[in-house]
């Protein structure tokens, strides 16, 4: 897989039917390894290691209805009262970051309202503060750490 723009992690394999996989230690199975998810684990690896948030705030690849349509959102961060904290959209390296994907967070963010966002291919990362009063986001140089 791609060197990506994250620190240097350490993650388990297997190899099954020929496929390799990679196991999520938040989800605790082994998932098939994708460009994408490669880009999920490692943005995982990070809030845990350097941002320090807590593995029972975090929850990965689940399903939210948006408008009665199915979709699934890579990375949901929690605030212990239960608010959203930061939504991340993850994307394969070779998928360019584009207004389609702030697009598409900022619809996953209707019915979610998060504090941050985070858009990233695992080469190029964006942090955003919501706005809500003035319905806008604010492009900022990197999320915050975990705070009590």
């Amino acid at each position: 897989m791609q060197q990506l723009n994250f620190p240097a992690y350490t993650f388990r394999f297997k190899n099954s039917e020929n496929k390799v996989h990679i196991f999520d230690s938040i989800r605790k199975k082994f998932v098939q390894l994708q460009p994408e998810e490669w880009v999920r684990q490692h943005v995982v690896a990070f809030l845990l290691n350097e941002k320090k948030y807590p593995v029972s705030l975090i929850n990965v690849e689940k399903e939210l209805k948006i408008n009665s349509l199915k979709k699934r959102y890579d990375v949901l961060i929690f605030q212990p009262d239960g608010n959203i904290h930061l939504i991340v959209e993850c994307k394969a390296p070779n998928v360019k970051i584009s207004q389609h994907t702030f697009d598409q967070i900022a619809r996953y963010n209707l019915s979610l309202k998060a504090t941050y966002l985070m858009v990233t291919n695992g080469l190029e990362h964006y942090y955003c503060q919501m706005d809500y009063e003035n319905e806008k986001y604010i492009f900022l140089k990197d999320i915050p750490s975990y705070m009590l």
